[in-house]
């Protein structure tokens, strides 16, 4: 008799450990399976970087110089102009398609780049490197002066090279080229002296 009853306390107390066991594996096995659903509502890493503002440091940027960052995969260009470069800017009007950027405003240009350097600061240009005719990237011909496939007069800009569209030193587009648009301006701010959001205009 009573060595039924350890064996029955022995059936019941492995049957205990078994059911503690298989409950905890379920709850690890259904929260391991709850984790990723969940997080499947979460925007991915490539969807932030599509919709995300860039920061750049500009402290290093010398005039004449150019740097590139990247923003929703397209390639941005800041420049810190010359005091030579923004001077020439005004007598290149007549050569212009549209030198105010008022043909396609909002697709252009936010409203504080729509100015004659195009931009909020005129040292710094900031403009999006596609060219807006088949979205090749222009190279640059800051040189001013005779060059190949470029006019005598050439005051400094950017050539597009696949069908030979210029840009001046403010993306504004040359006449008679393909491309029918001047380089988009991007949204942006700056947060300092030296850094620059690409993305975000709240402060603009």
């Amino acid at each position: 008799m009573s060595e039924s009853v350890v064996k029955n306390g022995l059936v019941d107390a492995e049957k205990r450990t078994w059911l503690i066991a298989s409950s905890a594996v379920g709850a690890l096995g259904t929260a391991a399976a709850v984790v990723p659903f969940v997080a499947s509502f979460q925007p991915s890493e490539r969807a932030k970087a599509a919709g995300a503002s860039v920061e750049a440091d500009i402290s290093a940027l010398k005039p004449g110089e150019k740097m590139t960052v990247e923003w929703r995969g397209k390639p941005v260009w800041i420049i810190r102009r010359t005091p030579e470069m923004l001077a020439a800017l005004p007598k290149l009007n007549d050569q212009l398609v549209d030198p105010d950027s008022t043909r396609k405003p909002e697709e252009q240009a936010p409203d504080y780049a729509r100015n004659a350097t195009r931009s909020i600061k005129p040292e710094f240009m900031v403009a999006v490197g596609i060219c807006t005719h088949l979205g090749c990237s222009p190279s640059d011909k800051f040189q001013s002066g005779p060059q190949p496939s470029l006019p005598d007069d050439w005051a400094g800009g950017f050539l597009c090279a696949c069908h030979g569209s210029t840009f001046d030193l403010a993306g504004r587009v040359y006449k008679n080229k393909p491309a029918p648009d001047n380089l988009q301006v991007p949204p942006h701010m700056y947060v300092s002296d030296t850094r620059l959001v690409i993305g975000e205009d709240k402060k603009a």
